[in-house]
């Protein structure tokens, strides 16, 4: 395919109504988000419904704005790639309804996109990485280590078998009497707490293993914050902020050192909201270094959640000729 292939990228699947405007899988037109962080604050995490509804009255409006800012017209458009899985049911319904629709009516070629797909794909933007890479996927919903083989050929080297890391951060966060979202607020606070204050559990799971558990480290930190309020103790938010988070980081660069090793690449990615924590790429950083290994890490924008980086995978899909059509439903518990 030589011609400029321009892709639109279409994401609702949790509390972010974005899309974008991408060209040939690598440079990003527009990328307009309508967040609802305001809206989901005063419930301290996200509410399924509340979410539905705020996509259907901004989707319309959302789409508009990309076009205009990228300069295209829908007619320019090749391809609209759209997240399927995985999700919040009612949200990805908005999200893939209004992409088929668009598809439909204006004989567009429709890609369905998943959503870990698409965070593991930000990293193609404004790069010239190309696969095979070990991706660390962290956020809200999913802890995982993929490897890439491809660009739409993953195998999951690990996974979570409980909390996922963006989890656990939310509940120590609302204990600690946190503004919601948590994990920027723990990772603030981190910065001028003691890390070495409290020894927190480090979860490694059985010898070689790749997958991660965070609820004995949640259960930890909960039993130490319920100690201290039942002994009438003072609670140092931030050395607790500081010492979770390095037990969180500590296993998730110990597992994607172990990750490195047992694909023999030499290249590592970075994925999801968590991946903007400021600890973690620290620490990342210094791995590779030590190891030899080339780091990429998406801007902070194309690690939460967001229309280009749906684009950039619907791109490589629609490259390879796995288009979808109007029968493409949402699958809220797809695996990779």
């Amino acid at each position: 395919m030589n011609k400029e292939v321009y892709v639109l990228g279409i994401e609702t699947s949790c509390d972010e109504t974005s899309v974008a405007v991408v060209l040939n899988g690598r440079r990003v037109l527009s990328n307009v988000i309508s967040s609802q962080i305001e809206v989901h604050k005063d419930y301290g995490g996200v509410v399924p419904e509340i979410a539905s509804r705020k996509h259907i009255e901004k989707i319309e409006e959302v789409v508009d704005r990309s076009l205009k800012k990228s300069g295209l017209e829908l007619k320019d458009i090749d391809c609209i790639a759209v997240t399927y899985a995985p999700g919040l049911e009612g949200a990805l319904l908005v999200g893939l309804m209004y992409g088929k629709t668009l598809s439909y009516m204006n004989d567009i070629p429709l890609v369905g996109v998943h959503h870990i797909a698409g965070h593991i794909c930000a990293n193609y933007i404004d790069t010239e990485l190309e696969p095979p890479f070990v991706t660390l996927v962290v956020s809200g919903g999913h802890t995982l280590l993929v490897l890439v083989k491809d660009y739409d050929e993953f195998e999951v080297l690990g996974s979570t078998r409980d909390d996922a890391c963006g989890e656990a951060y939310d509940k120590i966060a609302r204990v600690l009497g946190l503004e919601y979202p948590g994990g920027p607020r723990v990772d603030a606070l981190s910065k001028v707490g003691n890390k070495e204050a409290m020894e927190f559990k480090r979860v490694m799971l059985e010898k070689d293993s790749l997958d991660f558990s965070f609820s004995g480290l949640k259960s930890n930190v909960l039993n130490y914050i319920n100690k201290c309020k039942m002994k009438e103790e003072e609670i140092k938010v931030e050395d607790v902020c500081a010492s979770f988070q390095e037990a969180v980081v500590d296993v998730l660069v110990k597992k994607s050192k172990l990750a490195l090793k047992k694909s023999g690449v030499k290249k590592l990615a970075l994925a999801g909201g968590v991946s903007s924590n400021s600890r973690l790429r620290e620490r990342i950083k210094e791995m590779c270094k030590e190891e030899e290994v080339d780091l990429y890490i998406p801007k902070s924008v194309y690690c939460t959640d967001n229309g280009a980086m749906i684009g950039v995978s619907g791109y490589y899909k629609h490259l390879l000729g796995k288009n979808d059509n109007i029968k493409l439903n949402v699958k809220n518990n797809r695996k990779l």
